[in-house]
């Protein structure tokens, strides 16, 4: 359910690892669902590019994990066009 909602992130947007815990539990009719296990099901993804966990931030917009690297998902943030503001 998680790779599937990070396909679905519209190139060059954000969401946060809670965004996603809220949309997961709305699915399968939880009350509420983990942000960190949200989290750690982004960090298993082995094909980063395909399935765009970079698009995904922790809250306050910090920018969580990215297997590549924390230079990488600027990179990839910034080269989309997000709203990723490196402060």
């Amino acid at each position: 359910n998680v790779w599937k909602i990070l396909c679905d992130i519209p190139y060059g947007k954000l969401v946060t690892y809670g965004d996603i815990a809220k949309e997961i539990a709305q699915i399968t009719g939880k009350e509420k669902m983990s942000a960190q296990a949200v989290g750690s099901a982004v960090g298993n993804n082995p094909i980063s590019i395909i399935v765009p966990c970079h698009r995904c931030v922790a809250a306050g917009g910090k920018l969580g994990g990215f297997g590549w690297g924390e230079t990488a998902k600027k990179w990839l943030l910034r080269h989309e066009g997000g709203s990723y503001d490196d402060q």
